[in-house]
């Protein structure tokens, strides 16, 4: 046996062991080594899974229930990279010779054959009544007629190294070999719905049994059971230690004199991407602690007469584990608009300064955009792509209104979360921002720039990290990156639905002052970052 089958035997064996752990989507069920050493296309027959191997060219018939091969024929070609299943017939994708085979596998007769409208295919999958191959170079899916290989729709693949497709009845599944992860794609559209880790490292083959979703790694040589539906509605992996000093820098520099001057620090709190491993501390102690209308807490100061030359700086040190956070979001179990709490209505419908969201240029590009549609998912969704496809990314001084920077088609972090916000809630969805303080780079790090996206209201799912800004990629993985997922450098210290009494439309920190005579104020806000060492906060 290699090593790589003793490694799946041990998946399988870690697989039983935490069987009664809570799972989430992409975690391993079972694990099976594959029965030769260049697993590739896998398929399920209704019964059994069918795995090729490259190397054999062996076509393998398995009990998904053991591991155990119950039978194998030759495969039809020499290079094996796709297969799938009609119901009744076996179909076999042979890179060497660009054909699909259509195969008896009682009898091992090949009923038909077809050639692929591409150079370089992977993976095969059966949507009941065409055929989808992927081109792992043009990056690029396409869905086939059966009949003569004729091309009915195409689009660009996730990301840039498709290798094996699968299909579930509503959505594809495409796993990349390259980015290591395997995707929930909508058919219609090529949009990334959903995405996970792939297992191994080297994702080929993709099969749906129905209810779980079926993965052969070329590495490990394994197979493996992968969970896509349950309870849980999110991962947290890739923990990272950090302590954050926060400091607030005031300047007077006169010649008049800064009567009152109310800084005001927001304050992080746990949530899904983060938790909170001390008690905040502060230099020098806060006058007193307030909390804003939208219920964020704050650390407040008060300064009187602050005379030309002065400089007032405080400083917040927040020590936390922050983590990469995915939100597993399946369209058809996302609640319709009537389904929202009337409290989250009242609060999160209403307009701002900023929003604007009666405006022609909201209000019509909602009605163009949404329609009739209800289902809270596709409406967020669908202002996303539309919003996407609408601006650039620009960093410059000042916000604009919503309506202002969505005509001109660019804005910043807070001008794309002011517009979409607005299209939000001129649809019906709840929408707020968060505000955070980034990690840059290394652990020790220094930010100044920061960073502000969106939360949307999603019934029975809660609130879920939109960045439309971070979302305006031309990969579908990366757009679909920033719907439902945090990386672990940010730390959220501001949630608001809007101007705030004490932040206004400001996070992180803001300043509020009086004065007498002429006064040229600078004001400073610093985020500096150090590693701590790794500390396991796990889950109860």
């Amino acid at each position: 046996m290699t090593f790589c089958k003793y490694l799946g035997v041990a998946i399988l064996c870690l697989a039983t062991a935490v069987s009664g752990l809570s799972a989430a989507t992409g975690d391993i069920e079972t694990a099976f080594p594959a029965p030769d050493r260049c697993p590739t296309g896998l398929t399920f027959d209704g019964k059994n899974l069918w795995l090729a191997d490259r190397k054999s060219d062996s076509l393998y018939q398995i009990d998904p229930d053991n591991g155990g091969v119950i039978k194998t024929i030759d495969a039809p070609g020499y290079h094996v990279a796709g297969l799938t299943f009609d119901s009744r017939y076996l179909w076999v994708l042979d890179l060497e010779e660009n054909l699909v085979f259509q195969m008896d596998t009682e009898t091992g007769v090949n009923i038909k054959t077809i050639a692929v409208p591409c150079d370089n295919p992977r993976g095969l999958a059966w949507d009941g009544e065409y055929l989808w191959v992927a081109d792992y170079r043009a990056d690029r899916l396409y869905q086939i007629s059966t009949e003569d290989g004729t091309t009915i729709r195409d689009f660009a693949s996730p990301h840039g190294n498709p290798a094996g497709l699968s299909y579930d009845g509503t959505y594809l599944w495409v796993s990349d070999r390259i980015k290591d992860m395997i995707y929930m794609v909508d058919p219609a559209t090529g949009r990334v719905i959903l995405a996970f880790d792939a297992p191994g490292k080297y994702a080929r083959g993709l099969a749906w049994d129905g209810e779980y979703l079926w993965n052969t790694d070329y590495q490990t040589d394994s197979l493996y059971k992968i969970k896509i539906t349950d309870t849980t509605l999110y991962s947290r992996k890739e923990p990272r230690s950090q302590e954050l000093e926060f400091s607030n820098q005031f300047r007077n520099y006169g010649p008049g004199v800064v009567t009152e001057v109310d800084i005001y620090l927001a304050l992080p709190r746990d949530l899904p991407n983060q938790v909170l491993l001390d008690t905040l501390s502060f230099s020098p102690p806060p006058t007193d602690f307030v909390t804003d209308q939208w219920d964020q807490k704050m650390a407040h100061y008060r300064y009187e007469n602050v005379a030309p030359g002065d400089i007032v700086t405080v400083a917040m040190t927040a020590r936390a584990e922050l983590y990469q956070t995915r939100f597993f979001i399946f369209p058809d179990r996302v609640g319709n608009l009537d389904n929202i709490p009337a409290d989250i209505n009242k609060m999160y419908l209403v307009d701002g300064s900023k929003y604007w969201i009666d405006d022609p240029t909201i209000a019509n590009a909602v009605a163009t955009v949404i329609g009739d549609e209800t289902n809270c998912y596709r409406i967020a969704r669908r202002l996303f792509d539309y919003l996407i496809d609408q601006m650039e990314y620009e960093l410059s001084g000042g916000w604009n209104v919503a309506p202002t920077v969505l005509a001109r088609g660019n804005g910043s972090c807070s001008e794309y979360s002011f517009v979409y916000i607005a299209l939000c809630r001129a649809a019906g969805l709840p929408a707020r921002y968060a505000g955070s303080v980034a990690v840059r780079g290394d652990d020790a790090s220094t930010d100044q720039v920061f960073h502000r996206w969106v939360e949307v209201y999603l019934p029975n799912y809660g609130w879920i990290p939109v960045d439309p800004s971070g979302g305006d990629q031309s990969r579908p993985a990366d757009q679909a990156r920033y719907f439902g997922f945090l990386d672990n450098r940010f730390l959220i210290t501001t949630i608001g639905g809007g101007g705030s009494t004490f932040m206004e439309w400001s996070y992180n920190s803001n300043e509020i002052w009086q004065s007498r005579g002429k006064c040229k104020i600078h004001s400073e806000h610093i985020g500096e970052w150090s590693p701590l060492p790794d500390i396991d906060i796990s889950d109860d």
